[in-house]
């Protein structure tokens, strides 16, 4: 498993990309930065695209790669989330106001994308991979991902504040390479984590508390002002196990 990480940041500064990762070259796990990291003929190779939740960081790029490939695939690009996921896309995004309805386009028996709803605990085949959608907690309706190649598994949690199931998922999962998981606030922002649904170094620890399996926990999704207070604070909890998500880099599992 080839995990390129096109984005690993929970909002936009020149030097920070929002949430976007690239399986094996073809498929994206969310698309808050699929069209600026990626050049036209790699955006191209992108058949399928997971999706966690409808929040802009990990949707905002979704439009402008659609556009970007349009007519030049031979097949509509597929798009996996749930129905909620779905729902927000199709009502806010894709609506014909906002952005052309690209699900009609050029016309609804040939389009150029199309959706697939996922259901919680259901394991779905994509390029190669399995994804298994775990509800995590977050003010809207998201998923994690416990993610299998028959080799190894990564378990990715999105955003969220504390949870339990992915923890569970974690500890059961066979051949787990890792838990990438939202780390967003420092500890001073822990009301704002609280209320919109992240963690911070100090939740972070709690949350580890329920992780049997011992492996390399990485960090992702900071928030750009909070990035050098966040890693003092990680810095000081002392567990050699938990690092950062490298934006650029290509993991291989």
């Amino acid at each position: 498993m080839k995990v390129e990480i096109l984005g690993s940041y929970g909002g936009e500064s020149p030097d920070c990309r929002m949430t976007c990762l690239l399986f094996d070259d073809v498929v994206a796990l969310d698309a808050g930065s699929l069209s600026q990291a990626l050049s036209i003929e790699r955006q191209r190779q992108v058949q399928s695209i997971v999706l966690t939740h409808s929040h802009m960081d990990h949707t905002s790029a979704l439009p402008f790669f659609i556009e970007n490939v349009f007519g030049k695939l031979r097949d509509a690009v597929d798009i996996y989330a749930s129905a909620a996921t779905i729902y927000a896309i199709r009502k806010n995004l894709f609506n014909n106001d906002v952005w052309p309805d690209f699900t009609r386009l050029p016309n609804h028996l040939l389009p150029a994308m199309r959706f697939h709803e996922l259901a919680a605990g259901v394991p779905v085949e994509i390029g190669g991979l399995r994804f298994t959608p775990i509800p995590v907690d977050h003010p809207v309706p998201t998923f994690g991902y416990l993610i299998e190649d028959g080799s190894s598994s990564l378990v990715w949690s999105s955003d969220t504040g504390p949870t339990k199931r992915l923890w569970e998922v974690a500890n059961a999962a066979e051949r787990l390479k890792g838990v990438w998981v939202d780390v967003s606030f420092e500890n001073a922002l822990q009301p704002i984590a609280d209320v919109s649904g992240h963690l911070t170094p100090q939740t972070l620890a709690r949350e580890l508390e329920q992780l049997e399996n011992r492996v390399p926990v990485l960090l992702h999704h900071l928030k750009p002002p909070s990035i050098a207070r966040i890693y003092e604070e990680v810095a000081a909890l002392g567990n050699p196990a938990i690092g950062f998500l490298e934006q650029s880099r290509v993991y291989t599992l």
